[in-house]
């Protein structure tokens, strides 16, 4: 095998460079020099070899779109389910940061569950050593290591802006600190593993329960973020579609399950007892 066929893209180039100058040589006569129409000559250059970017394989579509056909389900979904793998990663880089400012401008964590962040904080913890463990592709896990590094900055935001801050907190704090760099490198054992992860959608929901009961109890959902809970929600619908196409372990994909149920009632709690504008003020 040449040296220009053992690398894609270098050879497509050169080929493409050997196709534009044949033409260039034969002119009017390209056709009757070769007896083939130019997009046929450079589709099946294409297809000798294997058009992939970060996992993603673009060939199928490639030479379905060029025979003017189509491209086939068993092609196009695995490739849509990978694009949106990489834009929930790429989505979830920000998710978090609405909730952090509108704290920080405020000054105040008022309506905010402290318990309910901090279980969310070990629940990203799992859930990504997990992953890790399991040697899951980048695209389907890759949100959690950006969720779980934002998650950690909420916390220690929420801390900061409490009025008063318990000496239990703290312990938990410090507990999370020691046992959380040994979950995620894997040094446990393995059926350890196995229950904590199935204890991470317990965790998961629990974490959003205080939130979703003192939101329950107050009327009002104090300063959280409807954009961050919107975005949370539509992550967990679209994790499942990507889990179910990169066949995710069952308990992956109910792990989305439950995000969408806990996260789509938060958000719609902000929609329910958000506050009445000024000009609805006036009229009552």
């Amino acid at each position: 095998m040449s040296k220009a066929q053992t690398d894609p893209l270098k050879f497509i180039i050169v080929n493409t460079y050997i196709f534009c100058f044949r033409f260039w040589q034969f002119g009017p006569n390209f056709y009757k020099a070769t007896g083939d129409p130019p997009n046929r000559q450079l589709h099946r250059t294409v297809k000798m070899v294997r058009l992939e970017f970060m996992g993603m394989d673009f060939t199928c579509v490639y030479e379905s779109l060029t025979d003017a056909k189509f491209p086939p389900k068993d092609c196009l979904l695995p490739l849509i389910s990978k694009l949106l793998g990489y834009a929930i990663v790429a989505a979830s880089t920000t998710v978090k940061l609405p909730q952090i400012m509108k704290i920080i401008q405020h000054k105040s964590v008022r309506g905010l569950s402290v318990l309910a962040f901090e279980m969310e904080v070990v629940g990203y913890t799992i859930a990504l050593a997990y992953c890790l463990h399991k040697g899951l592709p980048f695209s389907a896990y890759g949100e959690l290591a950006f969720l779980l590094i934002q998650a950690i900055i909420l916390v220690a935001t929420i801390y900061y802006f409490s009025p008063r801050v318990g000496n239990f907190t703290w312990i938990r704090a410090l507990l999370y600190c020691g046992l959380a760099p040994t979950i995620l490198a894997g040094k446990i054992d393995p059926l350890l593993f196995e229950a904590l992860y199935a204890s991470q959608h317990a965790i998961f929901f629990f974490a959003r329960v205080p939130q979703i009961w003192e939101n329950f109890k107050n009327k009002s959902t104090g300063e959280l973020s409807f954009l961050t809970s919107f975005m949370n929600s539509l992550g967990s619908i679209v994790r499942v579609f990507t889990s179910l196409q990169e066949k995710a372990p069952t308990s992956v994909v109910m792990g989305s399950v439950v995000g969408i149920l806990t996260n789509g009632a938060i958000l719609s709690q902000i929609i329910i007892y958000q506050k009445p504008t000024k000009k609805e003020k006036k009229k009552d």
